[in-house]
Formats: C-alpha cells, sequence, structure tokens
C-alpha cells in the first residue's frame, strides 16, 4: 500500500515535489515503488535484459521526492548501441523505467521527469533516447516510432510501443540491428571498491 493515501492533495500542487540525482540511500524505497507502480512482472520485460548487470549511464538517474524527502517518483537512462550505421555502433541511450507512485499519478510528476531526463542527456551531449512504452503518452515528449523500424529489442516486444527522439537530428538515420548494452557492469565498478579499500586497508 502507498504512503500517500490522499493523492488529491497533489491535484492542485505538482510544484511541491523536488527532481534531484538518485542516491544509494534510495534504492530500497526505489525498488518497492517500481514494485507498486509495475507489478511483479516488471523483471521481465525485454528492457531489462538491456538494464540487467549494469549501472546507469553516468549522470542520468533520478528521483521525485517530497518536501520531506520521500520518493514518489523514479527514472533512469542506459547506454546502449542502437545497431549500426555503415559497419558502425550507434550510441544512443534506453530510458526506462519511469515510475510513480500509483496513487499520485497524474500530479505531473512523470512528465517533469522526463523533461529533467530529456533536458539532462542533452546537456551531456547524448544524441538520442529510445524506450518501449505507449505512443500515446510519450508522443508528447517528440518520441515516435519514426527512427525505430529496422532496430530490434531483444525478446518479444510490440514495434508500435518501440519509440525514439533524435537529440540530434538524423542520429538514428540508417541504424539498424539489435539493441544492445554498452554501460557499465556492476560487477566492474564493484571490483574496483573492493581493490580500493585494499589499498586503503
Amino acid at each position: 500500500m502507498s504512503a500517500f493515501p490522499h493523492a488529491a492533495a497533489f491535484e492542485d500542487a505538482a510544484r511541491l515535489f523536488a527532481i534531484g540525482a538518485e542516491h544509494a540511500g534510495q534504492v530500497s524505497a526505489r525498488e518497492a515503488l517500481l514494485d507498486r507502480a509495475m507489478g511483479p512482472g516488471r523483471k521481465r520485460k525485454s528492457s531489462e535484459a538491456i538494464r540487467r548487470g549494469r549501472l546507469p549511464a553516468e549522470g542520468l538517474a533520478f528521483t521525485a521526492t517530497t518536501a520531506g524527502g520521500a520518493l514518489i517518483g523514479t527514472v533512469r537512462l542506459w547506454d546502449i548501441l542502437a545497431g549500426t550505421c555503415d559497419g558502425a555502433p550507434v550510441p544512443a541511450l534506453l530510458l526506462g523505467p519511469l515510475a510513480v507512485d500509483p496513487q499520485l499519478a497524474g500530479t505531473g510528476i512523470g512528465a517533469a521527469l522526463m523533461r529533467h531526463a530529456i533536458a539532462e542527456a542533452a546537456t551531456l551531449g547524448h544524441r538520442a533516447i529510445l524506450l518501449v512504452g505507449d505512443p500515446e503518452y510519450y508522443a508528447r515528449f517528440g518520441f515516435s516510432a519514426d527512427a525505430t523500424a529496422m532496430l530490434a529489442m531483444p525478446g518479444p516486444f510490440e514495434p508500435r510501443r518501440f519509440l525514439a527522439l533524435e537529440l540530434v537530428a538524423g542520429h538514428l538515420h540508417g541504424a539498424s540491428g539489435a539493441v544492445t548494452a554498452a554501460g557499465r557492469l556492476v560487477s566492474a565498478v564493484n571490483s574496483r571498491g573492493r581493490k580500493a579499500m585494499r589499498a586503503v586497508a
């Protein structure tokens, strides 16, 4: 059950949340939020196969929190290769999951997270963002299936829900093939941390 039984209070006060960089202390709250918002089948999605064992793209994991610090929304972006073009890999980002506490749906939190994530990705020099989601929702942010017709996600997916936003016009032109993971491995980062700890000791 959500910790926010009086969601109506947020209907006209969406500004009462803040968006910031995700930090380690929010991991358990984030996982609980994803379970509430997306259900037990969330880890079977095709996007999860790309995210599994990886860390989000540097500087591109965000949360929405209340004034009291409670986590009410999350979004992450991941480094990927969007197939190839003329034999060269095409770097891009995969967005997801985007989730908001179910009792706060429709209060503008998800849209604010999306706009923040897109703006930060552009600022950091990324050229395209892909996602799997409802086109009726994501079209407002500029996403469409136009640039993904020749690309494929691992496992089953609905082509109409496989969307892209080009932050640099034409970046995905000619891109074809499978989307694959390109981000940092969790195990590699943990291994470096253990080595550093041993060196200090």
